[in-house]
């Protein structure tokens, strides 16, 4: 929670300084080097690895982290976690693809949540791009949908429940009909 209030004093000091003419990036002091962006928190490394990984070895290009996707799935599954007894949540009107694995009885990693996903490669043929009969596809070719340049995920632990949902938005979304993902 600190980190969230430390992150929101930011956020509006900056938006003071750039609304009162001032350009945060600008510096009247000419040696001053500019700074290279914060590291991603291990967890958000953790889901843009394992997707660059999936997608390499199909030779598509990496995805980059979206904060704001990563804010948008965060208070997705907050609320699925708070209000909805850790059920998956509604994606179909989002804007965004979106993949979300629910797992009873113990923790889920980004990794393991990731490469969940990624096991549909076992029924894709790209060839036709079609899906074994009675399988799904949907997920794995939304990790790998190369028209998708951004992710952002967010996992939530359901105690009462005993389980963990996880939750990832991609931008611009895939699975588009008709579209062969790669």
């Amino acid at each position: 929670m600190a980190s969230t209030s430390l992150l929101l004093v930011l956020a509006l000091a900056l938006c003071h300084s750039s609304a009162n003419g001032a350009d945060p990036s600008s510096s009247h002091n000419p040696t001053q080097v500019p700074t290279a962006p914060a590291p991603l928190p291990n967890v958000a490394n953790e889901f843009l690895q394992s997707h660059n990984q999936a997608r390499a070895a199909v030779g598509v290009g990496p995805l980059k982290w979206s904060e704001m996707l990563a804010n948008s799935t965060s208070r997705l599954v907050r609320y699925q976690r708070n209000k909805m007894g850790c059920q998956f949540a509604n994606l179909s009107s989002s804007k965004y693809g979106g993949n979300q694995l629910w797992s009873g009885g113990m923790a889920m990693t980004p990794r393991m949540a990731v490469d969940n996903w990624v096991q549909e490669k076992n029924y894709y043929n790209h060839t036709d791009n079609s899906c074994a009969p009675n399988r799904s596809c949907g997920v794995y070719t939304q990790v790998v949908w190369r028209k998708s340049l951004e992710l952002g995920c967010a996992q939530a632990t359901c105690v009462k429940e005993q389980a963990s949902l996880t939750v990832c938005f991609y931008d611009p979304p895939g699975n588009i009909i008709g579209e062969s993902p790669y």
